[in-house]
C-alpha cells in the first residue's frame, strides 16, 4: 500500500468524519509512517501510537511524523524485519467538542408502576490527557467510538440512580423530586465518565408513566379534579371519541333522556342511586 503522506479527518470526497456522533475515530490505514503530515482540527486532539503504545498527542495543528530514536536504520533496519518498515503508526482522532448522548430505560414507582425515562446529557474530551485516557480505557470494534457506544457504558448508571429514587416514590410525586434524581444522575454518571477521560457538562432528566391511561389520569388530576371525577372525565372522553351521545351526562354526572322514551339515569361513580344501593351506571 502506498503511503499516506496527509492525514485528516476528511475522507475521499472531503467530508468531514468527526460527525456529532463520533467521540473517537481511529484512521483505518497501515501506510502510515516516518514523514506522513498530521492534521488536527481545532475542536480535535490526535493521538499517535506505534506498536500499541502511545507515542504523542497532538492538539491543532500540523505535524510530522517522525521516526522515534533507534540504532537500525536505513537498508540494515529494511533488512532486518523481513523488508518492511517496523515503524508503522496508528492515528487516533478524539473530538473535543460538547456531544449530547440520549438514553431511554425504564424504573417502578413504590407500588411497582412502570415508568419509562429519557436522558440527554452533555459530554466532552477536555484536555490531551483526558484524550489519552479514552484511548487507554475505552475500547472500540471497527474505528469508531460513538455515542451509541458510551450509552452502552454509561446506561446501567444511569439506570441504578434513576431507580433509587423512583423505587421509593409514589407514582404522583415522582415529578415532584425529578430535580433530586436529575442531581442523582449527575453526580453518579460524572464520577463514572472521568474513569473513561470524559467530562459530564449537564444532564436532562423526563420521567413519565410507561401506561397512556395513568397518564391521561395524571394529567386530568393536574386540573385539580379528585380521583373519582379524574375517571369519571377519562371515560367521558373516550365515549366522545366514539361518539357516544351521553359524554356529557357522564362527565357531570346527569342523567341521559331520549326524546319520547323513558329518562336514563347516570350516576356518577362511586354515587347513590334512589334506593340508596351503589351504582355506576352510564345511561345511553
Amino acid at each position: 500500500m502506498a503511503l499516506r503522506n496527509v492525514v485528516s479527518t476528511l475522507n475521499n470526497e472531503g467530508s468531514e468524519v468527526m460527525g456529532p456522533t463520533v467521540l473517537l475515530f481511529h484512521v483505518p490505514s497501515d501506510g502510515i509512517a516516518n514523514g506522513t503530515l498530521l492534521t488536527v482540527e481545532s475542536n480535535h486532539f490526535c493521538v499517535l501510537k506505534s506498536r500499541g503504545a502511545i507515542l504523542n498527542v497532538y492538539e491543532t495543528g500540523q505535524y510530522q511524523v517522525e521516526t522515534p530514536q533507534h540504532p537500525i536504520f536505513g537498508s540494515i533496519q529494511t533488512a532486518f524485519y523481513g523488508g518492511q518498515n517496523p515503524w508503522q503508526y496508528e492515528v487516533i482522532y478524539l473530538n473535543r467538542a460538547k456531544l449530547v448522548c440520549s438514553t431511554t430505560g425504564q424504573a417502578l414507582s413504590k407500588e411497582m408502576a412502570e415508568m419509562e425515562y429519557t436522558v440527554d446529557y452533555y459530554i466532552h474530551v477536555d484536555t490531551a490527557d483526558d484524550a489519552v485516557a479514552v484511548v487507554q480505557h475505552m475500547p472500540y470494534a471497527g474505528h469508531f467510538i460513538t455515542t451509541d457506544n458510551v450509552n452502552s457504558y454509561a446506561g446501567p448508571v444511569i439506570e441504578q440512580a434513576i431507580n433509587q429514587i423512583v423505587q421509593c416514590t409514589p407514582l404522583e410525586q415522582v415529578n415532584e423530586k425529578i430535580h433530586e434524581i436529575t442531581e442523582a444522575v449527575h453526580g453518579k454518571l460524572a464520577e463514572f465518565l472521568k474513569e473513561y477521560g470524559i467530562h459530564l457538562n449537564s444532564v436532562k432528566v423526563l420521567v413519565r408513566p410507561s401506561d397512556e391511561l395513568m397518564k391521561s389520569l395524571i394529567s386530568l388530576k393536574a386540573f385539580g379534579l379528585s380521583e373519582i371525577d379524574a375517571v369519571r372525565y377519562y371515560c367521558a372522553l373516550e365515549m366522545a371519541k366514539r361518539g357516544v351521545l351521553s359524554a356529557p351526562n357522564m362527565a357531570v354526572g346527569e342523567g341521559f333522556n331520549i326524546s319520547g322514551g323513558n329518562p336514563m339515569v347516570n350516576v356518577p361513580l362511586g354515587g347513590k342511586s334512589g334506593n340508596g344501593s351503589s351504582n355506576a351506571g352510564v345511561g345511553i
